[in-house]
C-alpha cells in the first residue's frame, strides 16, 4: 500500500493563473520531495481599475512520504 501525503496551497502571480499554480508547486518543491501530482480547486483574481492585477490560484500537492 502507498501513502500519499496532500498539502493545500496558494499561489500567486501577476501575469496569469498558470504562473499561480507553478509558484505554488516551484514554492512547495523546495521542502516537499517527491511530488507526485497537483490539483487545482479554486482561482481567483484581484480587481484594480477594472484591470485583473493578482491571480490566486488554491491547489492540492500530493506527494509520497
Amino acid at each position: 500500500m502507498h501513502v500519499v501525503k496532500v498539502t493545500e496551497l496558494i499561489g500567486e502571480s501577476t501575469h496569469n493563473w498558470n504562473d499561480a499554480v507553478q509558484n505554488a508547486v516551484k514554492q512547495a518543491a523546495r521542502d516537499i520531495p517527491n511530488i507526485t501530482g497537483v490539483e487545482v480547486y479554486n482561482l481567483t483574481c484581484g480587481v484594480r481599475d477594472g484591470q485583473l492585477t493578482e491571480y490566486k490560484a488554491n491547489v492540492k500537492v500530493a506527494y509520497k512520504d
